[in-house]
């Protein structure tokens, strides 16, 4: 893309993954038997069943189909250290892209036609980059279990319908929490925090009209904002209540999140050590 950047070789999931996504794993991990029960009943028939929509419906991109979009790709697994899914263009009005990996045999990425138009080059980098995060982190199973657990809760007696709704709710906790590590494995992709802030400024309130007179700097003074909501007992209860049924964070809290990792000692070490590797040669790291 013609921008030099930071190349992060031998980079793990821990190195980056937000505390919260750690501590929200490890609670789903005390569960027992959830990750088995996914794998052995769910997964070949969701790896099958999903193969074959994305064959049917969408696009594969590669070197010869969307050239642009497959190179964006491999310079987001080259940075974070990571084989290339495949990833597909879906056609569909509402921005979005999602990541499938239930086994890791078949891993894929799927962007929204409506979200392409929205974002610029890099910052749809930065969308790849933050679904390969999902891939990085190994969410791949957790993900699949939010998405059953929404299907089953309306097929269940009542009393199953408390439980599921119980798991239902540690499941999407669980989902916010690991959203803040993807948007971090964006960062690091991008290395440019005002792309990742502006993929979510457009999420909140963008188009491809409006998308251009967006003020990226009002969005963060937005953010910021929405932190002070903390200072009193009830805006915290208010702020409880309105991500409960939520699958990701609000965009202004991601915002602020990025905005905070972006000056913290952890993130900039990670790109000291890496640009270290590149001067001695050698080591795990190395630049792009």
């Amino acid at each position: 893309m013609g921008i030099s950047k930071t190349l992060l070789l031998g980079l793990k999931a821990d190195d980056f993954r937000h505390p919260l996504d750690l501590q929200a794993t490890n609670s789903l991990k005390q569960i027992p038997g959830l990750d088995i029960a996914v794998r052995s009943l769910m997964g070949n028939l969701a790896e099958q069943f999903f193969y074959l929509r994305n064959i049917a419906s969408s696009i594969l991109v590669s070197e010869k189909q969307l050239p642009e979009l497959h190179k964006l790709l491999l310079e987001a697994c080259q940075i974070l250290d990571l084989e290339p899914p495949q990833l597909y263009v879906q056609q569909n009005p509402v921005p979005n892209a999602y990541t499938f990996a239930m086994r890791g045999k078949q891993p894929f990425i799927v962007l929204h036609t409506s979200l392409i138009e929205l974002l610029t080059p890099q910052e749809i980098q930065a969308v790849i980059a933050h679904e390969l995060g999902h891939l990085k982190c190994e969410h791949g199973v957790y993900l699949t279990m939010v998405n059953i657990m929404v299907l089953a809760a309306g097929l269940l007696p009542n009393w199953g319908v408390v439980i599921a709704q119980s798991l239902q709710n540690r499941m999407l906790e669980w989902l916010r929490c690991a959203e803040l590590s993807c948007d971090r494995a964006a960062l690091l992709a991008t290395q440019k925090p005002e792309i990742v802030m502006s993929v979510l400024m457009k999420l909140a309130g963008g188009s491809p009209t409006l998308a251009p007179q967006l003020n990226l700097e009002a969005f963060i003074e937005q953010a910021r904002a929405y932190e002070a909501i903390n200072d009193s007992e009830l805006g915290q209860m208010l702020k409880s209540a309105q991500i409960q049924q939520l699958t990701h964070p609000l965009p202004v809290l991601r915002a602020q999140e990025i905005d905070r990792w972006s000056s913290s000692q952890e993130y900039h070490h990670l790109l000291a050590q890496a640009q270290k590797g590149e001067q001695k040669g050698q080591g795990r790291w190395r630049n792009w």
